[in-house]
């Protein structure tokens, strides 16, 4: 059975939008939501109905709500204001008012595709990447260790879901295929995806090896493999050290791959998903040069959807990463990553990178209860984020807890060892140490920073004052030149003035540093 509306033609079995023969770009709930409201059109359509019927019964917040709804009007070309298909009845839900007519599958006309072979051909999902996460095979021999196994692939099912800019296959559909030899294509055809993890579990004794693989079902190349071996005293402690070290492995390995394949579209073919994996290459580059093609690059995404949460979110936080490293004028910078930051809010208020750049605001903004709280939401909606890990180490610190601060950077290290926002995390460890006077390993942490990002100014700036309260002369004079060359506004007023930092002697301490460094 197909719905027609006006010219367009809405396929529940293929799940497939068209207009002519134009197929419409939909996400997975916002495809459910306009399907929901087109069979029930005879009715009015409450929230709870359509939590029950898209979310299965999951609260989400209005904002999710409205921003499915108004994603649904903009697909059949309706709006908020003309409300010419999809009707707001006030007090009471949503109604589709379109007349509909239904066709049986015998009167369907057939839709002819051109073979390709650089995406999977089934279930489409177009929005963001999808991912699914194969059953663990349990090498052991022994079924009763399929807990294990299983146990692990759901953990990663989990974790990856919080990631929100990848769509993940649900764990009752992925794991159809536990005990069956199927090739990648046919899962990939099957549940929609781009890419497929899978990975197996051999245990023997007190020891387990964890094997996993990222794959791109649509290139067939593999992305990243990794072989974990593990003493086994603790089941559930493996089990979440290893779910971790896979996600943690896994996030940028999509964000590159989903970058090289927006890199091989021409200029004027990109969706706003593609500049956003563009722009997010640039900002992980840690420069200024890259940040200003990266808020670019975001901005055309933002002007392509002025809805576009992720979008938003990764532009709020560049304006105040660039603002913080004193490549940009703090107050413009927190007026308009305060205006990306709410409206991500708005469009998902689920989105961990949203609450990160409001987190940021808040911050600078000397607003620090309610940064904290911001940072807080980010890591309970994913709690491996490890760039919002280091942020809360920073605002942490920047409140006079140097203790949690120093334990918030360190997991953001561990979480990430190879993040190119590493050298980041080091120096907010480095400035939480400065702040409990444990001058030998601020300089050290600092000196760690910036062997892996010479260019990183947070480092020098620790660097400088805490070798000038150490009494370390030459190594301060050294750091104190360098910072210049880095940041060539740099000065008592600017520190004072622009680093947000909460207690009156905290403050004075930081000053007195670079004042015994040399700097006026």
């Amino acid at each position: 059975m197909t719905f027609q509306f006006e010219d367009f033609v809405l396929d529940p079995e293929r799940r497939e939008l068209r207009r002519a023969d134009a197929l419409i770009a939909l996400e997975p709930q916002v495809f459910d939501l306009l399907i929901y409201l087109v069979r029930n059109r005879e009715r009015v359509v409450t929230r709870d109905n359509l939590l029950d019927a898209v979310w299965n019964g999951r609260v989400v917040s209005e904002s999710t709500l409205t921003s499915r709804i108004n994603a649904a009007r903009r697909a059949v070309n309706d709006n908020g204001e003309e409300q010419r298909l999809i009707r707001t009845i006030a007090r009471k839900g949503v109604r589709f008012v379109g007349a509909v007519i239904e066709r049986s599958d015998a009167a369907k006309p057939a839709v002819l595709l051109a073979p390709t072979t650089a995406a999977p051909t089934g279930l489409p999902l177009p929005d963001r990447p999808a991912i699914a996460v194969l059953p663990f095979t349990n090498m052991s021999g022994e079924a009763e260790q399929d807990y294990f196994s299983d146990g692990i692939s759901e953990d990663i099912i989990t974790a990856l879901s919080k990631l929100r800019w990848f769509f993940v296959i649900a764990r009752n559909s992925s794991f159809i295929y536990k005990g069956r030899t199927v090739h990648l294509r046919q899962v990939a055809e099957e549940l929609g995806v781009r890419y497929v993890v899978e990975g197996s579990v051999r245990r023997g004794g007190e020891r387990v090896r964890i094997t996993a693989q990222l794959n791109d079902v649509a290139t067939g190349s593999h992305l990243w493999a990794e072989r974990y071996d593990r003493e086994l005293a603790d089941v559930f402690a493996v089990q979440d050290e290893i779910t971790e070290a896979i996600v943690a492995a896994i996030e940028p390995q999509l964000y590159a791959a989903e970058n090289f394949r927006a890199e091989r579209k021409p200029p004027d073919s990109m969706d706003a998903w593609d500049l956003v994996m563009r722009a997010l290459s640039h900002y992980w580059r840690v420069t200024r040069q890259d940040h200003v093609v990266a808020q670019a690059l975001l901005e055309k995404a933002i002007a392509l959807d002025p809805n576009y949460g992720k979008a938003l979110g990764l532009l709020g936080t560049s304006y105040m990463f660039t603002a913080h490293m004193g490549w940009m004028e703090m107050a413009s910078a927190i007026t308009a990553a305060e205006r990306a930051a709410r409206a991500a809010i708005r469009a998902d208020d689920e989105d961990a990178w949203a609450h990160n750049a409001l987190g940021h605001v808040n911050l600078f903004a000397r607003r620090f209860d309610d940064s904290l709280a911001e940072f807080e939401t980010a890591l309970q909606l994913n709690p491996n984020f490890a760039l919002a890990q280091g942020y809360y180490g920073l605002a942490l610190s920047y409140c006079g807890r140097w203790q949690e601060a120093d334990e918030a950077a360190r997991r953001a290290i561990r979480l990430s060892p190879r993040d190119p926002y590493a050298p980041v995390y080091f120096g907010i460890a480095a400035y939480a140490r400065f702040l409990g006077s444990d001058y030998p390993e601020a300089i050290r942490l600092a000196q760690e920073s910036l062997r892996q990002r010479s260019d990183f100014v947070g480092a020098h700036r620790v660097l400088t004052a805490a070798a000038g309260m150490a009494g370390q002369a030459g190594i301060a004079h050294a750091a104190l030149e360098e910072l210049r060359r880095a940041q060539p506004n740099v000065s008592l007023a600017w520190i004072a003035e622009f680093m947000p930092i909460k207690l009156a002697a905290d403050r004075e301490h930081y000053l007195e540093g670079f004042r015994r460094a040399g700097l006026r």
